[in-house]
């Protein structure tokens, strides 16, 4: 039974990003940034203020100045009006400049410490929530789902406090220069909104799909580049791109409408705004004709309903950029709310792990149905060399997974040193549990920070566990600790890896150390060198072995055969081999 559970359907994805709009939560992470904001909104009002006076400004100069072929008048002139106009275009353009770089700044602190909550919760995420998202999904809400939010605060929260003051003010200015006009200029409204709400939905659910695709191919990509030399060395090529094809032609769908969508609906708020304006200049001719109505009044409400659709158009145009927040805000909250965590110092720190580890009538599924371990019961004293044998797929590494509490048992308990696992603290648990494991991973760096892993080791520590581990002679020839390694560390050799991880393990100076199929890559020179290292390091420690190659487990104290998730044979080699059972077969088919 594998231990990745079962990943979620899109139907599934969509039930958990379908909530209310989180607004809420866009606007509560700018609360520490309100007096700024404040400020910003006072710059917006201001740069408000200038484009409202223009049309104002031009309609005194038609009115009262052109129309009666005079250029000045008592203390005012045309000349003093366009210093005056040009004032405000100044104004207004500074303002605004000061106001795109301070919410630019605001939006890019949120942004930056929305990153680090994420990148902080995928941490402490237990093994089981790692497994239930996937790669793909916590990469894409961790990049483009902020990177969304990003484009929320930086492009579209201030055009909206700006769109709708703006929108007010033209209103007062239309109603108090001429209602009857602005109540012409209004008719338009009706048909935005019915507009407007008749997409909505469509482009919510759209962008859903877009941001489940988006995980699916971040996944992909992840997988099949880490797996690339099993791609090509088994001729996968064809049946690798035709999966990445379907994929890309789902997103493909999925952008294509969000386009069309969006196509669709700034041109017709153009047409809308368009006929509105015709329907001005139809209304007002009477007017002007018959001399009620003056050319400056009409010049400026064409303005004003150029500007009152200017910012429609705007928030037609940001609806899209506003929808796939909220979606892509719902994505990280789910991650961010989710309460399956780990708190590596939660239960007692003051554990002296010597290394006793039992196992009482243990029971345990992957996915709550399937028995991976069946009422298994054991004891492992300090200090003691035990081994677990058994074909794959019978619990063997999950014994480990329980150990280390990557995983809870549903039954039983597991202590160490008579104390229930789930009492010590993870960190406790984990700086005395050290785990060398069969697929080696390294990180990018140098050889130090691979062995150190964050604490802080002397040198005589780290070389001391290199010498063990019989890493000295590849990297002597290189730089030592501080020879490079590569993305995965495939600057060196299989073997290479799986030493430098067995020093890994060494340095952390363990009371407990597994070994889950550990020396699988090792050649047989190198094994034996190892395996002298282990004799060393075994003194006054708990050693577990996991593995296929029973010549490696020979010397241990017992030996624990698994069958179907449970202990069928226990004891030592002689113990097992006369016993003429399941390990006994198995060191036959070994041979």
């Amino acid at each position: 039974m594998s231990n990745e559970q079962k990943k979620p359907t899109l139907k599934e994805e969509f039930k958990a990003v379908n909530k209310k709009s989180n607004i809420i939560r866009l606007a509560s992470m700018m609360r520490p940034y309100l007096g700024k904001l404040l400020l910003c909104a006072l710059f917006v009002l201001i740069v408000n203020a200038a484009e409202l006076l223009k049309p104002m400004i031009a309609e005194i100069v038609i009115d009262d100045f052109l129309a009666l072929g005079i250029v000045e008048k008592e203390n005012m002139s045309v000349a003093i009006l366009g210093m005056i106009y040009f004032a405000v275009i100044a104004v207004g353009s500074a303002f605004g400049i000061a106001q795109a770089r301070l919410i630019t700044r605001i939006s890019q602190k949120i942004l930056d410490s929305m990153r680090n909550k994420v990148f902080d919760k995928i941490l402490h995420l237990s093994t089981s929530k790692l497994d239930k998202f996937g790669t793909g999904r916590l990469i894409t809400r961790a990049t483009n789902d902020v990177e969304t939010v990003n484009e929320f605060y930086s492009d579209v929260f201030l055009s909206l406090f700006r769109d709708v003051f703006l929108l007010i003010g033209i209103l007062v200015m239309m109603l108090i220069i001429d209602w009857k006009l602005a109540l012409v200029a209004f008719t338009g409204i009706p048909f935005i909104v019915a507009l407007t709400f008749s997409i909505k939905k469509r482009i919510k659910e759209n962008f859903k799909k877009v941001k489940i695709t988006t995980g699916k191919i971040n996944g992909f990509f992840s997988e099949n580049i880490l797996g690339m030399r099993i791609v090509q060395v088994f001729n996968g090529l064809k049946s690798k791109l035709k999966e990445f094809r379907q994929l890309n032609d789902e997103y493909f769908k999925g952008t294509m409408t969000q386009v069309m969508l969006h196509s669709f609906l700034r041109p017709t708020m153009e047409m809308i705004n368009e006929m509105v304006i015709a329907l001005l200049v139809a209304y007002a001719y009477n007017g002007i004709s018959g001399g009620a109505l003056q050319v400056g009044v009409l010049y400026a409400f064409t303005n004003y309903t150029k500007q009152f659709f200017a910012p429609i158009n705007d928030l037609a145009e940001k609806y899209s950029t506003v929808q796939s927040a909220f979606v892509s805000t719902d994505r990280i909250y789910e991650l961010l709310d989710d309460n399956e965590t780990e708190d590596t110092y939660e239960g007692r720190n003051d554990v002296d792990i010597q290394g006793e580890i039992e196992f009482k009538d243990v029971w345990f599924s992957y996915d709550d149905e399937n028995w991976v371990l069946k009422g298994v019961s054991f004891v492992i004293p300090k200090g003691a060399r035990a081994a677990f044998v058994g074909t794959t797929g019978a619990g063997k590494t999950t014994i480990i997974n329980l150990i280390t509490r990557n995983y809870t048992p549903q039954k039983g308990e597991i202590l160490i040193d008579g104390i229930n696992v789930k009492e010590i603290s993870l960190h406790t648990l984990r700086s005395k549990v050290s785990a060398v494991l069969q697929d080696v991973f390294l990180f990018t760096g140098n050889v130090r920070e691979n062995l150190e892993m964050g604490t802080e080791k002397s040198d005589e520590q780290l070389e001391k566990a290199m010498l063990a581990a019989q890493t000295k002679d590849f990297l002597s020839e290189a730089n030592g600790l501080e020879t490079a390694v590569t993305e995965q560390g495939l600057n060196f050799s299989t073997g290479e890896r799986q030493l430098l991880s067995f020093a890994r393990a060494i340095a952390s100076e363990p009371s407990v150390l597994i070994l889950d199929e550990a020396t699988a890559h090792i050649d047989t020179g190198t094994e034996v060198k190892v395996q002298k290292a282990i004799n060393e390091m075994a003194k006054g420690r708990t050693m577990i072995y996991i593995a296929h190659r029973l010549s490696t487990i020979r010397e241990s104290n017992v030996i624990f055969v698994i069958k179907d998730g449970q202990i069928a044979e226990r004891g030592n080699h002689e113990e097992l081999v006369a016993l003429g059972g399941e390990y006994a077969s198995l060191l036959k088919h070994n041979a």
